[in-house]
């Protein structure tokens, strides 16, 4: 048959009608990017980017008025500090080459660590000893240098996990009753129960055996650093997965229109996709930029994932991150 523009005008035409109708629709079509260029303006405006990072341990807070005070190389621009309360944890980042170097300047400890085959390190040293009054002294640092794909591989892998999560259950659901198609399931002896339980089974199934099969199919060609264990890998994985999969019922349990979902999937996935340590470290970030960050499965996830890869974190060191993970899927299951 040949195509009638007449019949492709009329459906245009009508869907067009079925868009404006909406006013939910229009509302999130609207709102989310106006959200997402703010919030990105935020994010991402200020001022440059610094050269250095550098760590610093001191029992007063790191202010402007104070910089001077504490050490000159703290009014040096260009470098971020950022104050830590223990040095132990940092000390190994230092020697894997994630922070540039650590100041301890507390009375009775005046020390500095770096990693002795950092470039960055050895700039912020040169820095340093040209304002070291008063004298600290050099500490090692030693560790494997940690790549930027080494860091960045768990969060692209749990950015896909949370994609199919959310909309692989979300937004599949919201199609099924727009569909009548959970009308019909209701003719039959399935209950609602055992109909969640199915769809969280099978996209959890799923999503585990797609994602392990990239995790170690770029592996063998890439060779990640892998400290810890793979099976603890696996809990992290599977415990992120069910909770994000948790909060995708969320959205299908009310929602009517499958392009408020897709709005609605969007508006939780994107922050968390910039807050949540995809792409960048939060260390050093505004506190209450990463108390939010630990509202979102998807920190926990990460966090937990780099953990055992980068650390060697066994299960105890990682079971503050599970337990909140599962308790998250359960209270969005419960809702």
């Amino acid at each position: 048959m040949i195509p009638s523009i007449k019949r492709i005008a009329a459906l245009l035409h009508a869907r067009n009608l079925e868009f404006l109708r909406d006013r939910s629709t229009m509302g999130w079509n609207l709102i989310l990017p106006v959200l997402l260029v703010f919030g990105l303006a935020f994010m991402f405006s200020g001022e440059a980017k610094p050269l250095f990072k550098v760590a610093v341990v001191t029992d007063q807070p790191i202010e402007k008025p104070l910089n001077k005070t504490l050490h000159p190389l703290l009014s040096t621009e260009h470098i971020e500090f950022y104050r830590v309360l223990d040095p132990e944890p940092i000390i190994q980042k230092v020697g894997r080459h994630q922070i540039d170097m650590l100041l301890d300047l507390r009375p009775q400890h005046e020390r500095y660590w770096i990693n002795s085959t950092s470039a960055n390190g050895y700039m912020v040293e040169r820095l340093l000893l040209a304002n070291n009054q008063p004298v600290l002294i050099k500490q090692k640092a030693e560790g494997q240098q940690i790549r930027y794909v080494d860091w960045v591989v768990p969060g692209i892998l749990g950015m896909n996990v949370m994609f199919s999560c959310l909309f692989g259950v979300g937004y599949v659901i919201v199609r099924y009753r727009k569909s009548g198609y959970l009308k019909r399931l209701n003719a039959t002896p399935l209950t609602a129960s055992e109909f969640l339980v199915a769809q969280i089974l099978s996209r959890l199934i799923l999503v585990v055996v797609i994602t392990s099969a990239v995790f170690l199919g770029t592996h063998l060609s890439m060779h990640f650093v892998m400290l810890g264990s793979y099976w603890n890998l696996l809990l992290v994985l599977i415990a992120g997965t069910f909770s994000l999969i948790a909060l995708g019922l969320i959205v299908a349990a009310r929602v009517q229109s499958e392009e408020v979902a897709g709005g609605l999937l969007n508006f939780l996935t994107w922050p968390m996709m910039l807050v949540s340590g995809v792409w960048f470290s939060l260390e050093g970030a505004n506190p209450w930029i990463q108390s939010l960050a630990n509202l979102s499965p998807l920190t926990h996830m990460l966090s937990a994932a780099r953990a055992v890869m980068l650390d060697g974190a066994g299960l105890a060191d990682i079971s503050n991150h599970l337990l909140i993970l599962i308790g998250m899927g359960l209270v969005f299951v419960a809702i």
